[in-house]
């Protein structure tokens, strides 16, 4: 499997592109504006199909390039039953520009799979930053794709609309019992892992509290 990423937009957030090589199928998570004269150029440069437009949450910060780039490409969007209506109506998102809606085709929901190729992930449904927020867990690739749930040195803010610290709470702790050698790719920022995150991970899910 091959990973790109780019960072872009004014908030800087990470997209990223997973490639399986043999099958020359890929995914995309989080195509922020912009991203997709830069997405679609590293697709043809590969010979890569893009079957799936993967949305970790509704914010604007990782939608906006949803509608090009599923117009461009012909994949479809796939985003959590919970943010939705983020993504159908990303006004209500508090964009600062104005971002086409886009109709997520694919649900994604705690336990199901997202597939290309003959890659696997596995959907983890993490509430806390927004009510439908997911992590994408590469088991085989030791990768996990965290959105805004999990960042270096942090979680994701849980004072925007839809957030929650219990819910948070209840990610953290269930993050950190995954395999501590998972490389962690985060929506905003440097990659991590989980082991470098245990001790304050550990420590909020046995005070059942975020720390300031």
């Amino acid at each position: 499997m091959e990973l790109l990423q780019r960072v872009v937009g004014p908030i800087a957030t990470n997209v990223y592109v997973l490639g399986d090589e043999a099958s020359r199928e890929a995914i995309a998570i989080d195509t922020a504006t912009p991203c997709v004269v830069w997405l679609t150029e590293r697709l043809a440069e590969r010979g890569w199909t893009l079957k799936l437009i993967v949305s970790t949450h509704r914010h604007w910060d990782h939608i906006g390039d949803n509608a090009a780039v599923a117009t461009a490409t012909g994949a479809a969007i796939a985003a959590h039953a919970l943010d939705r209506h983020g993504l159908e109506h990303p006004s209500a998102a508090m964009a600062p520009f104005p971002i086409p809606p886009s109709v997520p085709a694919v649900e994604l929901a705690e336990g199901g799979m997202v597939r290309f190729g003959e890659i696997r992930l596995t959907v983890l449904h993490t509430p806390g930053h927004t009510e439908g927020s997911v992590c994408l867990l590469a088991a085989d690739a030791g990768l996990l794709l965290s959105g805004d749930t999990l960042f270096a040195g942090g979680w994701g803010r849980v004072d925007l609309e839809g957030g929650s610290p219990e819910a948070m709470v209840a990610s953290m702790e269930r993050l950190a019992r995954l395999d501590p050698s998972l490389r962690v790719l985060p929506g905003h920022g440097p990659a991590t892992t989980i082991e470098r995150e245990h001790p304050w991970m550990e420590l909020v899910a046995r005070e059942r509290r975020l720390f300031a």
